[in-house]
């Protein structure tokens, strides 16, 4: 299964964006969005939301696929 961090990842590479350029229009840095990335740290909801703008995405599309028991 898939964590928020796997999803993360891949919405950015199909949308062709680097982490560093992710960062930028997520106004914060590149080490931050790699943290989402590798699941050391989950975004805040505020950042969640910022996410589903950038991505023009739902809530639902992002966390297609996680497994919550493994939380």
């Amino acid at each position: 299964m898939n964590g928020l961090g796997k999803n993360l990842k891949e919405l950015r590479k199909i949308n062709g964006l680097s982490q560093k350029n992710f960062a930028l229009q997520m106004q914060t840095t590149q080490q931050r969005v790699s943290e989402w990335e590798c699941d050391k740290i989950e975004p805040s909801l505020f950042n969640i939301i910022k996410i589903l703008h950038v991505f023009n995405i739902t809530f639902e599309e992002l966390i297609d696929g996680i497994d919550a028991e493994n939380k």
